[in-house]
């Protein structure tokens, strides 16, 4: 099997995870690495056996076909331009960019390049998701006419040793964990046409809690709980609520709501857990999961989508179309909470293509 030469530019905490997944695909492999700390860099090279380069040798290198561009979001449309003028493909972690403005450039970048973008999250193309998304396709529920999603937590803070970008522009709750959650409403729903968002930030400052910098605060300048309504193309209407100010909650990650029964659909920010449906008030039963990439953490299942989309010539699953959409819709949410205003959106995509439950370790199909 011909293998998909991979370069990485950022060595923070997603990393390593990246890292350990790659082995599990035989049909790409990482060789380097780099980052704007390059002592950071070497010792994650010497860690997992490959080379530590400078930020423009990697860029430079003619063995690296994609660059994995795991930098924080401040940086992933500069990163992620830089790769197309070198002539690379690029995978991004999420989001795609802190604007839809500046994400918008790489369309245009990766046309002129004729160079293929992808973005996490790829948690949709998990063992579970696609069960889900198999159920739903199935009718298990009939029509969807609704649902209600809640990513709700104290804020990380309490456990992130260097959290000031989660309250700064480009940071909140949206931004960081939206992408996992609309990702996966998309693959179930289809697109979104117009959105209604409501914000606010119920602490002016946050506190560490571990590490060096423990009991310093950080000051907050964005929006830390968020909630929006999401009118879908095919008539759904699902709400959402992110937020950094909640202790404590009994809600579901997702929930879906049709003519004959209800979903409840497990933690989109991971590959593995359980579906369970009802027949309309009937009790909940759980579906059997019929796909694979299921029992770890295949934080690298999109990049190895998109590197065998690329060698069969077929359109890859965490596109970048459905990063824009995504981002879209986080942003027109906030605009909507800043002018009280319903915002219908402007840059659609397709559903993404069900993954084959048969889809095996080299280049899912």
């Amino acid at each position: 099997m011909q293998q998909t030469t991979i370069g990485i530019i950022g060595t923070g905490n997603i990393c390593d995870a990246y890292l350990k997944g790659a082995a599990t695909f035989p049909g790409i492999r990482i060789i380097a690495c780099s980052d704007v700390n390059m002592e950071v860099a070497r010792a994650k090279a010497e860690t997992w056996g490959i080379e530590a380069l400078e930020v423009g040798a990697l860029l430079a290198d003619p063995r690296i076909d994609i660059v994995l561009n795991l930098t924080t979001p401040q940086h992933h449309v500069a990163v992620g331009l830089q790769a197309l003028a070198a002539g690379k493909h690029v995978y991004s972690e999420k989001p795609l960019g802190i604007s839809l403005a500046e994400a918008t450039k790489l369309v245009a970048a990766a046309k002129a390049a004729g160079r293929r973008v992808g973005s996490a999250p790829d948690t949709f193309l998990g063992g579970v998701h696609q069960t889900a998304r198999a159920a739903v396709d199935a009718g298990a529920i009939g029509e969807v006419v609704a649902g209600a999603c809640y990513m709700m937590v104290p804020g990380h803070e309490l456990w992130h040793p260097n959290p000031d970008f989660y309250y700064q522009p480009g940071g909140g709750p949206m931004l960081d964990m939206g992408p996992y959650y609309l990702t996966c409403l998309v693959n179930l729903l289809g697109p979104v046409k117009s959105v209604i968002g409501s914000s606010k930030a119920a602490y002016d400052s946050r506190t560490i809690g571990s590490g060096p910098r423990q009991g310093e605060t950080v000051p907050v300048t964005v929006p830390t709980h968020i909630s929006g309504i999401l009118a879908f193309e095919n008539g759904a209407s699902v709400t959402i609520t992110t937020s950094f100010d909640i202790w404590k909650h009994g809600h579901n990650h997702i929930e879906l709501y049709g003519r004959t029964g209800s979903m409840i659909v497990a933690d989109p920010n991971q590959f593995q857990g359980e579906i369970k449906v009802s027949e309309k008030k009937g009790d909940w039963s759980v579906v059997p999961q019929a796909h694979r990439y299921g029992d770890g953490n295949y934080r690298i299942l999109g990049l190895a989508e998109m590197a065998g989309a690329i060698a069969e010539g077929r359109p890859h699953r965490a596109s970048l179309e459905l990063a824009l959409h995504v981002l879209e819709i986080m942003e027109a949410i906030g605009v909507s909470a800043e002018t009280g205003r319903r915002v219908d959106l402007v840059h659609g995509c397709a559903r993404p293509a069900a993954l084959a439950a048969e889809a095996g370790y080299g280049f899912p199909g």
